[in-house]
């Protein structure tokens, strides 16, 4: 009914009998004069809606339009007020009126049926215009309401506190951090409640550690073993809170101040005899230093084996938990804490230094109230012999005495560890002159080795956990960040394992090679692992120093090759605690074709100092960057190793010394082909030792290096 006016609702219709002039007084085409051009619209008559809204208001009130176009004075038709009066009338009843509608009103009215469709078409839009208007000013003052009320709530947001957490939300959130953590820390240990292992399970385990003269606890011995673990934890806190007369400060050769435990004293207070063997050595002593670290993250690392070996992997080459013998409280005892028989195979960053391998029983207690955990290792002889002086193993066993360490809480995520090492050794072989006094004098185990590491690992689990990190070089995200720094600890891991042939075959065992070289399968055939280590005159931050360099290293591992930094990650406080990625650049071609990658970490505290590298393609970078299983991505790590020591016996302590390790490895494709190389290889790790002698003589020291020593 309505179709041909919806068709022009959109727009203003201006009546024809309102425009000035006519057709043809107003030719088409384009009117010329001599400052503008304009081009008429296809309608001649058109008139815009504002200039028609003033037309239409001016006029003598007759029925057409008056004038012409030739008369200046222009006259325009406006509407009665009868007329206005019945119109709106009947725009009441039907505001869209039909054909038959606007004849009987042109009759009625004295005006043109078009004329009547105007002027209901312009009353449309009109009453439009003023309902949007309307509705404008309405929204806009509900959205004023909305906004002030907005601001209310979050000034009033601003303003809420409480009374436990003195008006901030940061101690609210803190405690949930630390609540979160708790809950993590409890299904570890309900993950405990799992059985122990199998006999077939433990038979094979104990089968790789050559020994066979463990036990499994039995189920009536857990309540001794469990007092046992009371009691130990209570000479733990006698031995970290009690100083003279248990504990002795002596200044060393070096002015280094150290603990010494005093044997009478400390017989007063343990519940262990001593033994009566000459072939065992006693070492104790004690540190303390605070690291960035909570104490529930601390604790679930010492209560899971592998990442407490992962978190300490330059000491700790293997670790497993044999036995769960508790997992909670034990009313009996009054034992608050899970009890773990462990196995450890504990190494120094030389093969010089003979592994240590033993069993031992950890216990965890909790003194909430004092914010405190106590970690307690003890040994398990009480119920069986495990160290028997006539098994031949090619480690040295030992006892742990109640060693370990307790756990402070500090603000702000920090945390107060105290530790003790205290352990009898069963030497079952002769150290090497080179680092006898460096071994008999327990610093290749102590505590402030133990403690350096931890503090080390801690700044390297924080800087791994960051995402606030603005450069991030070519790494494209922080999880990638993330993914590079676990690949680079992977690569640290099989290097310190590869120094002391924790895994694979022996080719070369003789006293009289310069070299010891091992060998394990891969799927792409046989790695020769090389180690060398010799005895230099110099400090190891000297060497350490020199190696960092880019030119010495550039010359010394790579042939001189350019190598550009792309990525560097911070590790630690220390600027050498970092992963590097660079690019190795072939000086010769000169040709950004041949480029390779070069994933190297570097670190270095009290104890020594290590870096590892591993060459890497680029396609192999994008995927552990992309989220690719690291355990699937092949290394071959090379590095050094740089360990302070004491001089041996006759040799002068005025100057520093220290023992370089020299870990090369080589991918071959048979054992045929491996043992073809062994005088390349050979002859490759001689070459790179004599290179650094020579570039530390250049530095400036005129100190000679002692006689090159390896196994």
């Amino acid at each position: 009914m309505y179709g041909e006016e919806e068709e022009d609702e959109g727009n203003v219709l201006i009546n024809p009998d309102n425009i000035v002039g006519s057709a043809s007084s107003s030719p088409r085409g384009t009117i010329q004069n001599p400052d503008f051009k304009f081009t008429t619209f296809e309608n001649p008559n058109f008139i815009p809606k504002e200039e028609y809204g003033m037309m239409s208001m001016m006029g003598n009130g007759s029925g057409g339009s008056i004038g012409s176009g030739n008369d200046p004075k222009k006259r325009f038709h406006r509407h009665t007020a009868y007329q206005i009066r019945e119109m709106e009338a009947f725009f009441e009843e039907n505001p869209h009126p039909n054909d038959k509608h606007r004849v009987r009103l042109s009759q009625e009215l004295g005006l043109t049926p078009l004329q009547i469709k105007f002027w209901f078409q312009n009353k449309r839009n009109q009453i439009k215009t003023l309902q949007e208007r309307r509705e404008n000013v309405k929204l806009k003052a509900e959205n004023d309401t909305l906004r002030r009320v907005n601001q209310n709530l979050r000034s009033n947001l601003k303003c809420i506190s409480c009374s436990s957490c003195d008006g901030s939300g940061d101690k609210l959130r803190l405690e949930n951090s630390r609540l979160r953590q708790e809950l993590d820390l409890f299904r570890s240990i309900a993950s405990l409640m799992n059985p122990p292992l199998s006999p077939q399970d433990t038979a094979s385990f104990f089968s790789e550690t050559n020994n066979s003269n463990v036990k499994l606890i039995a189920e009536e011995e857990n309540t001794i073993a469990m007092d046992i673990a009371v009691s130990c934890v209570q000479e733990l806190a006698k031995m970290c809170y009690t100083n003279e007369p248990l504990w002795i400060k002596k200044i060393s050769d070096n002015n280094n101040e150290s603990l010494y435990l005093n044997e009478e004293e400390y017989f007063k207070i343990s519940q262990w005899p001593p033994m009566d063997n000459d072939h065992i050595r006693r070492e104790a002593s004690r540190a303390s230093t605070v690291v960035l670290m909570n104490s529930i993250s601390l604790v679930n690392a010492f209560l899971d084996a592998e990442k407490w070996s992962e978190m300490f992997c330059s000491i700790v080459s293997r670790a497993k938990t044999i036995q769960i013998i508790s997992s909670g409280v034990s009313e009996v005892s009054g034992a608050s804490g899970p009890l773990l028989l462990m196995y450890a195979e504990l190494q120094g960053l030389s093969p010089l230094v003979p592994t240590r391998e033993g069993y031992f029983l950890r216990y965890v207690e909790q003194k909430a109230e004092e914010g405190k955990w106590m970690i307690v290792d003890f040994p398990i002889d009480s119920f069986h012999g495990l160290i028997n002086p006539d098994s031949a193993t090619t480690t040295d066993q030992y006892r742990r005495k109640p060693s370990g360490c307790i756990i402070q809480d500090l603000p702000n995520g920090y945390s107060q560890v105290t530790w003790v090492e205290h352990v009898e050794v069963e030497e079952k072989h002769v150290q090497h002159e080179a680092v006898r006094e460096y071994v008999k004098s327990g610093v290749a185990f102590d505590s402030e080795r133990w403690l350096s590491v931890l503090k080390r690992q801690c700044e390297r689990m924080a800087s791994l956990m960051a995402t606030n990190i603005t450069d991030l070089g070519v790494i494209p995200s922080a999880e990638a960040r993330r993914n590079l720094m676990r690949l680079s600890q992977r690569m640290v891991r099989i290097f310190c394992l590869n120094l002391n042939g924790s895994y694979g075959r022996a080719l070369s065992e003789s006293t009289k090679d310069t070299v010891r070289i091992t060998t394990r399968k891969v799927s792409g055939g046989v790695v020769l692992c090389a180690v060398s280590t010799t005895f230099l005159p110099y400090s190891h931050h000297q060497v350490f120093d020199l190696l960092c360099d880019d030119y010495h290293r550039s010359q010394i591992l790579f042939n001189g090759n350019t190598l550009q930094e792309v990525s560097h990650i911070a590790n630690g406080s220390h600027l050498r605690n970092c992963i590097s990625l660079l690019r190795n650049i072939n000086v010769a071609t000169k040709s950004s074709n041949n480029v390779e990658l070069v994933l190297q970490e570097t670190f270095t505290d009290i104890s020594g100092s290590l870096l590892v590298y591993s060459t890497v393609d680029v396609k192999t970078v994008q995927l552990v960057l992309n989220g690719k299983d690291l355990s699937s991505i092949p290394l071959l790590p090379l590095g050094f190793s740089v360990v302070p020591v004491n001089p041996p016996e006759g040799i002068s302590a005025n100057s520093p010394y220290c023992l370089l390790t020299v870990g090369i490895q080589v991918l071959v494709s048979n054992v045929a082909t491996a043992r073809l190389n062994l005088s390349t290889v050979n002859d490759r790790i001689c070459s790179t030792v004599k290179q650094i002698i020579s570039a530390l003589k250049s530095s400036g020291s005129s100190a000679e290096p002692k006689q090159e020593i390896s196994w």
